[in-house]
């Protein structure tokens, strides 16, 4: 296992190779292309303002609640497309998989990344919005804005590769995956703050991984006030590292069965 860990930086240029391949065939025969990476997120935050600025003002008790619901909804579309695509990944890359060399594990670090750069192509998008609302961003806050997203791309990627080795052999998880992010997303302070939820579903949710990425990204780019959350960033980040290596170890005991199994 260590060996094979060793070796994932001597594959980078595969997986440049691999993100750029699969960016240009999301939007292949589009005439937009790229240009959709910026155009969906912003018709989704003109959406959700008009909705909670209009029709249901004050269903929320949050000011610019859309933009609020954004600041966790962006980074929550990385995560749980990621998961989707790479419960898959092994079964349609079946054709890469049954080559002797290749490294089966780029393949979710390829869904994970490309995912990861359509997050950032919505920032934009976000920032814009932030400022015209005068969102009470600090430099001090915003400098761990890359802390955030080094613990979600970690998290995220330990997740592809159990769910990517699992699946090879259990398909049914695919199907189970879907239900399960959506009570994931319920049980996430996403459409609501986490200082509105009653204490006892904050217990709970104090044990929800992904609860703590997004609240981190709303104390950093909506909420006044210091970034009160980053002990229990710190605290995912090392957990994160353990779980990445215990995800990889897994992947790497189920990969001799990956060939025979696509």
């Amino acid at each position: 296992m260590l060996h094979n860990l060793a070796q994932l930086p001597r594959y980078r240029g595969l997986v440049q190779s691999l993100v750029a391949r699969e960016l240009k065939a999301r939007y292949r025969g589009s005439v937009l292309g790229f240009f959709w990476s910026f155009i969906n997120p912003l018709m989704l935050l003109l959406i959700y303002t008009f909705v909670f600025t209009y029709v249901m003002p004050a269903a929320n008790g949050v000011n610019h609640y859309a933009l609020f619901m954004f600041c966790g909804l962006l980074p929550w579309t990385w995560f749980s497309t990621s998961l989707m695509e790479s419960s898959g990944v092994l079964i349609s890359g079946g054709n890469l998989i049954k080559k002797v060399l290749f490294p089966a594990e780029v393949l979710p670090i390829v869904t994970v990344t490309a995912n990861m750069i359509h997050f950032f192509l919505g920032l934009p998008i976000l920032a814009i919005f932030l400022i015209y609302y005068h969102a009470p961003l600090t430099l001090p806050e915003l400098l761990c804005f890359p802390l955030v997203v080094a613990v979600q791309f970690v998290f995220t990627l330990a997740c592809a590769l159990v769910l990517s080795a699992l699946t090879v052999h259990f398909r049914d998880i695919r199907d189970i995956l879907s239900n399960l992010l959506t009570l994931w997303f319920f049980a996430t302070p996403i459409i609501y703050p986490y200082a509105f939820a009653p204490p006892l579903a904050r217990r709970f949710m104090n044990l929800n991984p992904f609860a703590h990425i997004a609240i981190s990204y709303q104390e950093i780019l909506f909420f006044e006030g210091p970034f009160g959350h980053w002990k229990w960033l710190a605290a995912l980040g090392v957990a994160s590292i353990g779980f990445f290596l215990f995800a990889y170890f897994i992947f790497d005991r189920l990969r001799d069965s990956f060939a025979e199994e696509v």
